[in-house]
């Protein structure tokens, strides 16, 4: 996203990459970023946690006027949980078990993708497409 949003900045808007990976949000080196040390995948905060999202958001809005310097990326310090025990799980693939498997296979436990919109609320779809309805949005234009 890093190569992107320098795209997007060197046509003259403003852009805020929200990251959970330091390391490769470094690496491609974007106009600005917030960091979060969370799970990939949930970068803006828990599932259906709309206080903390929203929050999550706001703090890293503030880095329009906190990041002085192109590629600087600040620690909103928010941390997933008390301890880093969860990293033991995420960062680690497991053995993959049962007939058929090759020696060194992993397992693929990530959530599957699909190719339809998926909504936290009834009431965000129910936003979402009264918006296409009415002929746009923003955040939409990548659905028919």
């Amino acid at each position: 996203m890093g190569l992107i949003a320098r795209a997007i900045e060197s046509a003259g808007v403003p852009t805020l990459s929200l990251t959970s990976a330091l390391s490769i949000t470094r690496s491609v080196n974007p106009p600005r970023a917030a960091f979060l040390d969370y799970p990939l995948g949930h970068t803006a905060g828990p599932a259906f946690d709309r206080v903390l999202q929203r929050q999550i958001l706001l703090d890293a809005l503030a880095g329009f006027q906190t990041i002085q310097k192109p590629g600087g990326v600040i620690d909103l310090g928010y941390a997933w949980s008390e301890d880093d025990a969860w990293k033991d799980s995420v960062m680690q693939p497991r053995a993959a078990s049962g007939e058929n498997v090759e020696e060194g296979a992993f397992e693929d436990d990530r959530t599957a993708r699909l190719e339809t919109p998926q909504y936290q609320t009834a009431e965000d779809q129910r936003r979402a497409e009264s918006a296409l309805a009415r002929g746009g949005c923003p955040t939409c234009v990548f659905l028919e």
